[in-house]
């Protein structure tokens, strides 16, 4: 079978980490959509991008499946897919932990001003009482999202002593924290902590209301995805003081020169590596690796997103 790999890897190492006897591995001439869509025909499996740069749109008459090496699929159209009956699976899980490790240490950071207190004392001052840090301990926290993330997020943030609530769309009985509505969490958490899946559904779901409902200082740590919030109503919010927050997602990334929170006071900014730690991204290689040998076994692949038949078949 031939494999088109979108990661900004090498070939070299793509073939150290996914090659099999069994496999091709393709790869794109220069990575722009063009050049992916052109092979696109002419290949049977897609290991897509982990990165926003190429995306997978139409698969064509001849992918068979595609494997996402990352938790999140917005980099793929999942409908196109299902319209083609190609499954497409991601990597539930590999980078739980690092992202709700990401979003705990971002809350720490934030109470403790952290880099504030950084900056201070590489310029020659030493504000040792001034900065008003504030304790994580007894503080009411909302996980929006209660997926892997949202559990291992809610894991910790209960270990550190928080009294830890969530909203998610579909109730989870065995959840580490109990259920709330959206608009509870808005007005009654001291932190926000977002880790939800891109949908339609969550598109702006943090809009202008949901923040203006928000407690004075309260916090609100992104760890999803930037198109969750409307950036331009935090922005504002920021402007205005009544809140804090952690961002490591954006609707446009890299980030613009341009973007209002890049000059917003209070506000904490990730260049998107919550989930990028050395663990993770080995467990999501073993992952993806593993579903690609289940193709090439011709054994049912694991973690589909688009309800497709999990059985891939070669179809040219």
């Amino acid at each position: 079978m031939r494999l088109l790999a979108l990661p900004p890897l090498p070939q070299e190492l793509l073939q150290s980490l996914f090659g099999d006897p069994r496999l091709e591995i393709v790869l794109p001439a220069a990575r722009t959509q063009q050049h992916v869509d052109a092979l696109l025909p002419d290949v049977d499996l897609v290991l897509g991008d982990w990165t926003p740069q190429l995306r997978v749109g139409d698969p064509g008459p001849r992918v068979a499946f595609v494997q996402q090496p990352s938790a999140g699929v917005d980099g793929i159209d999942t409908d196109a897919c299902a319209a083609r009956l190609v499954p497409v699976s991601n990597c539930a899980g590999a980078n739980a932990i690092s992202v709700a490790e990401w979003c705990l240490s971002a809350t720490f950071a934030l109470l403790r001003k952290t880099v504030e207190a950084d900056r201070a004392v590489r310029r020659g001052d030493w504000p040792q009482t001034s900065l008003g840090g504030r304790e994580l301990r007894g503080l009411k926290v909302g996980i929006v999202g209660m997926g892997a993330i949202g559990r291992a997020a809610a894991e910790l943030y209960r270990a550190v002593g928080c009294d830890v609530v969530y909203w998610s769309r579909n109730l989870h009985p065995d959840a580490p924290a109990e259920p709330a509505t959206l608009q509870q969490i808005a007005t009654s958490c001291d932190v926000v902590v977002l880790v939800i899946a891109l949908g339609e559904q969550t598109r702006g779901l943090v809009d202008a209301d949901f923040l203006a409902a928000m407690k004075q200082g309260a916090m609100l740590v992104n760890g999803a995805r930037g198109e969750v919030v409307d950036e331009a109503a935090l922005a504002a919010e920021l402007e205005r003081g009544r809140l804090t927050a952690a961002l490591d997602v954006f609707s446009t990334e890299p980030l613009p020169e341009d973007a209002a929170v890049r000059r917003s006071p209070g506000v904490l900014l990730s260049p998107h590596m919550a989930g990028s730690t050395v663990e993770a991204a080995m467990r999501i290689v073993g992952q993806a690796k593993a579903n690609l040998v289940r193709v090439l076994d011709g054994q049912p692949v694991l973690d589909v997103v688009n309800d497709q038949n999990p059985l891939v078949r070669k179809r040219a």
